[in-house]
């Protein structure tokens, strides 16, 4: 493993859901890493929903003696989380401690091991009595707002269809972008395929992934002449474990380089010219550390409600 300077820190940049399970999963991220980086001090936060936020994982950091801390993002895809959010929460920590090394990480992207991981992922939901080329393959992006993370879903199946066999591939989202998955699902059931296996690429579950399951199921329900198969979503695959470290390594070597060709926020994309060269702005403070359902449930006996929709985002 790459020999990190003395006296650095890893703080790992969630978005934060209001599902339990979807927390539990992602602060097993951090078990891996401290495993795997036993020489430095790691923490990790969310922008908002679950605790800690982000802000108070870089305060422990810095209150331990960490002088260089490298910002890991904790998602797939560069949209307007890792472009400005976080960016926004490391920026303002930065600034009030100009004596710290603080650096931000890209996001994972498209990589060869999260390909290799999908493909384990989704062979292990199939078994041979129907072969790939009378399979269709759904994958399921979250959704988002900004174009450029959108089309990295297309690619994943692109990459994947040609890679695995299938007969044909079909790609599909949580929330925000179209289609829905349960468009999808009904669009794909009528192409004439035995089986139709659905690959949320997510690493951690959450009300989206469940969503995306229960959509499947009731897609199951009205095509009983199709067999539906629910892949796993990536979560902590050794493979996944290994593009974060590479990323972590990036931010010390210089080659943590973000491909930003068709970023809406830096280039006229068709549709988005108004949004080039919008600040770089958190949204997060009103949900900040709410906490998650688990925490509604048993304290307050309310669920919060907040002004603006985050269906792409829960995880």
């Amino acid at each position: 493993m790459f020999d990190f300077p003395p006296k650095t820190a890893v703080m790992i940049c969630g978005h934060g859901s209001r599902d339990d399970e979807a927390v539990t999963e992602f602060e097993q991220l951090s078990v891996h890493l401290r495993a795997r980086l036993p020489d430095l001090d790691v923490e990790s936060g969310f922008l908002e929903f679950a605790r800690p936020v982000i802000r108070s994982g870089l305060d422990k950091l810095r209150e331990r003696g960490a002088e260089r801390i490298l910002c890991l993002p904790g998602m797939l895809f560069a949209a307007g989380h890792v472009k400005n959010d976080l960016p926004s929460e490391v920026n303002e920590f930065a600034a009030t401690y100009p004596h710290l090394d603080v650096r931000f990480g890209r996001e994972l992207a498209i990589d060869a091991r999260l390909l290799a991981a999908s493909a384990e992922r989704i062979d292990a939901a199939l078994d041979d009595r129907i072969p790939k080329s009378d399979t269709l393959l759904m994958v399921v992006g979250r959704g988002t707002n900004d174009p450029d993370a959108n089309s990295n879903i297309s690619k994943v199946a692109r990459m994947l269809w040609e890679g695995m066999g299938f007969g044909w591939c079909e790609v599909s989202y949580s929330g925000v972008a179209f289609p829905l998955v349960d468009a999808g699902l009904a669009h794909a059931a009528r192409l004439g395929y035995k089986r139709i296996v659905v690959f949320p690429y997510f690493l951690f579950t959450g009300r989206l992934v469940k969503r995306i399951y229960q959509w499947t199921d009731e897609a199951a329900a009205a095509h009983p002449e199709i067999e539906f198969v629910k892949a796993p979503y990536l979560n902590d695959h050794p493979l996944v474990i290994e593009t974060f470290l590479d990323r972590l390594v990036e931010m010390e070597t210089g080659a943590n380089l973000m491909n930003c060709q068709l970023c809406k926020y830096r280039e006229q994309i068709i549709g988005r010219e108004a949004e080039v060269g919008m600040p770089q702005a958190g949204h997060h403070h009103h949900v900040r550390g709410v906490g998650t359902d688990h925490d509604h449930h048993h304290h307050h006996g309310h669920d919060h409600h907040h002004g603006h929709d985050h269906p792409a985002h829960d995880s």
